[in-house]
């Protein structure tokens, strides 16, 4: 029912940043959480921030926070995660999530998922 595709994932050095991007579609999102998650090698899926489209509310993991900003632009239909003063410990594959329950700031359910992006900060 909702289709997410993400894009902007790449290799930087530590204190670099990397702007990521998902786009949606296949229906209205105005009823939906929007959420970014990661998982690296080895470790378990963690949460890293949220956005309500209505209102545009935001949460964060306290690892990010600071750091990354969570965004989106209504009208094309699209969340960012802007991520600055990257750290080899952010590196990790890059979901983009939608859940119809309500954001938090931490890990709970999500109905829809991006192909995920790679991030690599090296030191």
């Amino acid at each position: 029912q909702v289709q997410l595709v993400e894009s902007g994932g790449g290799l930087v050095q530590a204190g670099g940043s990397l702007r990521l991007s998902c786009a949606a579609s296949g229906r209205t999102l105005s009823d939906l959480c929007m959420g970014w998650l990661r998982q690296a090698p080895g470790k378990e899926r963690e949460f890293v921030a949220d956005i309500t489209w209505n209102g545009g509310r935001t949460y964060y993991a306290g690892s990010v926070k600071g750091r990354f900003t969570i965004s989106r632009d209504n009208a094309k239909n699209t969340v960012y995660l802007q991520m600055n003063s990257l750290k080899p410990e952010d590196t990790a594959v890059y979901y983009c999530a939608a859940s119809r329950s309500v954001c938090s700031d931490f890990l709970h359910e999500y109905d829809y998922w991006g192909q995920g992006t790679q991030v690599t900060v090296s030191s």
